[in-house]
């Protein structure tokens, strides 16, 4: 999960240059908040890290899930 993940969306849309899609929204969250991101995937990381042995919990990788939050919000608009 992204921290105030709404103002951050609204940001990038606003940035985007060329054609909206999933991609190109991805690029551009990458560009401009590299913090965010890197937190993104340190949770996914300590996550996978904290289960106990033998114990499985689907968990998509981080690009899974942000790609996703970006498809949901993108139609939402």
């Amino acid at each position: 999960m992204i921290i105030e993940q709404e103002q951050k969306f609204k940001e990038v849309l606003s940035k985007i240059e060329t054609e909206i899609n999933e991609q190109s929204f991805f690029n551009k969250f990458l560009e401009l908040y590299p913090e965010a991101w890197k937190k993104h995937k340190m949770m996914f990381s300590t996550f996978n890290k904290s289960k106990q042995f033998g114990q499985k919990i689907p968990l998509p990788k981080p690009e899974v899930s942000l790609r996703k939050e970006i498809r949901v919000w993108l139609r939402k608009q």
